[in-house]
């Protein structure tokens, strides 16, 4: 394909020992990766030296199964928490973003506001917090509660979490604190907003005790792809990581975002959408191939059942035959978009019930694709140049040596074709991403005063 004039942006998911359900077992996998701190160190390192805009990191507040066989043989109970790995890595990465899932679904916004506006001014202006919903049983049992937040709640609940979060980033202008000696004044009063926030949800005075972000805000990203979702991210998202198994798929969500996003007033290309894509790389595509037939040959049948009853929302196929159709389940609680792929995966494919949890095994509902360098870098520069995507976010099938291949095989093709970077062009995420500093509503209440009166 032609080189091209933009470039796409690239997000580093770490998940402890890789993407793949089965990572953990193969040879060169870190297995004890959930709770190996200098193994999380070396992939940061390695993401940055590659210039990747950013790492990231998913979470959930418990243990993600119930189903003791199926979770005894996976690597996915033991991880650590998020924002406290982000702060510890910010110590050791200088360019590279920082983005954690903070659900709003068990936390308070002040606490949320305060420990991301704390890593912002720990790294210098490089966090990012995913806003998500919890939708696991397992998660709400952890909070006093026997079931989770009904859908529409959750997302109604959500986006008066957003406000309040970003409303207690905006306590102080940027210039607030003169920290004068001589004067003894060490803030201007005058500077200080207090928020003041009654709402149906939440009760929130501020103001927030950190002081502005040095990149203005730290970036809001989301994941929904409901229709509640996909309202909330127009409005208040500036990255949206999604699932998608088609490029018609994808032009379809991305075309929808960018509009709604216009409809709410901002700028369309204000919101970054990064799908999530599963690369297996190889030489050849025998090679790419063989790799991932390594992986899915280590994937136990109970693990791979439990894993698609809990991508698919809840349904239990355990006493279901493997090899038989996937049944007509009923509308879950739990992630809405993410059924209605899997289902519609099932049905256009003809999928049995072990066709469908080795086909998720890894990319667990992102698109995966399996192939050379070359043919890696064709999908993704026909989904950013066609209308599909601004940039990915990379699900290596495990790691270190899944991460490695993307880097070593994959991103001198992609800058070869001019579709990627290789220098940083700043500091904040806000600029990895080309995203406007976000100015205080201070300022531009004062901007347009002044325009008022010069009219």
């Amino acid at each position: 394909m032609a080189t091209s004039t933009r470039q796409f942006k690239l997000g580093a998911f770490l998940m402890q020992t890789g993407h793949h359900i089965a990572a953990w077992r193969h040879p060169g996998a870190q297995a004890d990766a959930g709770s190996n701190f200098r193994h999380y160190v070396q992939l940061a390192q390695k993401a940055e030296a590659a210039k990747f805009d950013a790492v990231f990191l998913a979470d959930s507040v418990g243990v993600r199964s119930s189903d003791l066989p199926s979770l005894s043989r996976t690597a996915r109970s033991d991880h650590f928490e998020p924002l406290t790995l982000l702060s510890a890595l910010a110590a050791v990465t200088e360019r590279i973003g920082l983005i954690a899932t903070v659900s709003t679904s068990f936390n308070e916004p002040f606490n949320v506001a305060r420990k991301f506006a704390s890593l912002d001014q720990i790294s210098g202006g490089r966090s990012g917090w995913n806003l998500v919903t919890s939708s696991g049983t397992g998660e709400a049992q952890n909070f006093n509660r026997d079931e989770h937040f009904e859908h529409a709640l959750r997302y109604e609940r959500a986006a008066e979490f957003h406000d309040v979060v970003t409303g207690l980033w905006d306590s102080w202008e940027d210039d607030t604190f003169v920290r004068d000696k001589e004067s003894g004044r060490y803030f201007d009063e005058d500077k200080l907003h207090v928020l003041g926030h009654k709402g149906k949800h939440f009760s929130v005075r501020g103001p927030l005790n950190v002081s502005r972000s040095p990149q203005g805000r730290p970036v809001v990203v989301q994941a929904g792809a409901s229709e509640a979702g996909r309202d909330l991210a127009a409005r208040t998202a500036e990255v949206i990581f999604v699932a998608h198994q088609t490029f018609d798929e994808a032009k379809e969500f991305y075309a929808d975002i960018k509009a709604r996003a216009a409809a709410y007033g901002r700028d369309p290309d204000s919101v970054k959408i990064m799908p999530g894509i599963f690369p297996v790389v190889g030489r050849t595509q025998a090679e790419a191939e063989e790799k991932f037939a390594q992986l899915q040959d280590l994937v136990h049948p109970v693990v791979g059942v439990s894993l698609l009853s809990g991508v698919i929302g809840g349904f239990d196929f355990s006493g279901l035959p493997v090899d038989g159709p996937l049944p007509e389940l009923p509308e879950t609680n739990g992630p809405k978009s993410r059924q209605r792929l899997l289902v519609d995966l099932a049905r256009r494919e003809n999928l049995s019930i072990r066709d469908l949890y080795l086909r998720i095994a890894g990319a667990r509902g992102h698109q995966q694709v399996v192939g050379t360098p070359a043919s890696i870098a064709d999908q993704l520069q026909q989904w950013f140049e066609e209308g599909g995507a601004d940039g990915f976010n990379i699900m290596s099938p495990w790691f270190p040596g899944g991460l490695d291949d993307f880097i070593e095989l994959v991103l001198p093709e992609l800058r070869r074709r001019g579709l990627f970077r290789t220098e940083y062009e700043g500091r904040t995420l806000r600029e990895h991403l080309g995203l406007q500093r976000p100015r205080h509503p201070a300022q531009l209440k004062a901007v347009g005063t002044a325009q008022e009166s010069a009219a």
